[in-house]
């Protein structure tokens, strides 16, 4: 029978992501199977994302009540984490709730020992407080266990971007994410859709960063009539600026190279239509992927212009001509380091050594896709990570070895600042993604 407790299930929901289990697929298969209110849902979703967000330093909270923590079931800790969490960050939630929820979901999952186990230690919360940061001697580590985010990443920030703003970014991705969405223009204005989302009880504001976004609260914009309708679609402001910056005719031949699930590649498909020959080819390596793409293209509407390909992006020899695309989009798989605010594993579980291997990959893409481009085209590339290593020193490397192609300003709609001619979103400049964009133009052949 469906349990209808957002913390029993936030601490079942915890323990299976701690041993390997993705928190969205996760976090939604239990929503879809328990009984929670809205309300409910939203606390789930809160203590989950919450902890997996601050877990370096709710982990350096607990190792100083609970000793030989190695020795205890990582269901228990999950729920001294979700418990130590609620204390500490959610002001709304009185001590004595989540005492009791806790203390009830040990006896309930465990056996009197692991109650006791629990009580004392939130007793001991209670009465001594939780340890200041300024015992870690290690300026590193110290921030490390402050924002919860891996050593590699703050050395990475403060190499490229100096102590200021690398703490700037640090201190604003634990911060909450904004709702952004983007209305879809083949189905309904920005000015219609936003009356019918306020007519729906959502507080609706202007991005500030792109023209197609709208900043929802109060509700999942997923629940609105308008999302099911195919007028608008959940996107990052972030992610909606490559295609933004793209000029695109409504006759293009248009190459999506990464495409799943999708954002980008219906984002391109509303400016084409078919009768003037308006095509946008998405590519994925694998057919499932490539499924979400024209389901999202089939409740927007635009699946007329597009076409999909399961293939590596790497070997487009072996499935297109030459100079064959008007414009090309190569939104490259990375490490994600600019999403870490909406997808905290990525703090935790990327290296160096990922970084690395993605920069190799992103400059074969390249190169595979360069040859497919008209002369005169525009190739757009983009990333959601915030290191240079996957950002400008592919794009200098793919330059050195590319001479018939050359840099051209990013044109953002709503004139947002430049660096170098890349446009470059830090994670503290809008509360959105971090990302990257440099545009390309071929000026002739090999």
């Amino acid at each position: 029978m469906p349990t209808s407790n957002p913390r029993l299930l936030a601490v079942k929901t915890l323990s299976k992501i701690s041993n390997g289990a993705y928190s969205n697929l996760q976090l939604n298969q239990v929503i879809e199977n328990s009984d929670l209110s809205s309300k409910d849902i939203g606390l789930l979703t809160n203590i989950v994302y919450g902890v997996i967000q601050h877990r370096l330093t709710l982990e350096y909270y607990l190792n100083h009540f609970l000793k030989n923590a190695d020795k205890v079931d990582d269901w228990v800790k999950e729920l001294l984490y979700s418990a130590i969490y609620q204390m500490e960050y959610l002001d709304r939630v009185p001590d004595r709730a989540v005492f009791n929820e806790s203390i009830k979901i040990a006896k309930k999952m465990g056996h009197d020992g692991i109650r006791r186990l629990v009580t004392g230690v939130l007793h001991q919360i209670q009465r001594n407080g939780l340890p200041s940061f300024n015992e870690i001697k290690d300026p590193i580590e110290k921030l490390s266990i402050e924002y919860s985010v891996s050593e590699w990443i703050i050395n990475e920030l403060i190499d490229q971007l100096g102590k200021d703003k690398a703490l700037s970014i640090l201190e604003s991705i634990n911060e909450p994410s904004k709702q952004s969405v983007r209305f879809n223009s083949k189905l309904i204005t920005k000015q219609e859709l936003v009356k019918k989302l306020t007519d729906e009880g959502y507080e609706v504001e202007d991005s500030k960063l792109v023209e197609s976004g709208l900043i929802l609260s109060k509700k999942s914009a997923s629940y609105s009539q308008t999302f099911k309708d195919g007028e608008m679609t959940i996107q990052d402001e972030s992610a909606m600026l490559p295609v933004e910056s793209m000029d695109i005719n409504a006759g293009d031949n248009i190459l999506d190279a990464c495409s799943a699930p999708g954002g980008k590649t219906t984002q391109i498909a509303e400016h084409l239509n078919v009768d003037d020959g308006g095509n946008v080819t998405a590519l994925d390596l694998h057919d499932s992927r490539l499924r979400q793409v024209k389901k999202n293209a089939k409740r927007l509407a635009v699946n007329d212009v597009l076409s999909t390909k399961a293939c590596d992006a790497r070997k487009l020899d072996d499935f297109y001509e030459d100079e064959f695309f008007d414009q090309i989009l190569i939104d490259a798989p990375c490490s994600g380091i600019g999403l870490i605010r909406r997808k905290p594993e990525i703090r935790y579980e990327k290296t160096i050594n990922d970084v690395n291997k993605l920069a190799s990959i992103q400059i074969d893409i390249l190169n595979s896709a360069a040859k497919k481009l008209k002369i005169g085209g525009k190739l757009v590339y983009s990333t959601c990570t915030i290191l240079n290593q996957e950002n400008s020193d592919v794009i200098d490397k793919f330059l050195s070895e590319n001479s018939n192609f050359k840099k051209v300003p990013v044109v953002s709609k709503m004139d947002v600042k430049l660096s170098d001619d890349y446009l470059r979103i830090f994670p503290d400049d809008f509360n959105s993604d971090g990302f990257f964009v440099c545009n390309l133009v071929k000026t002739g052949g090999e």
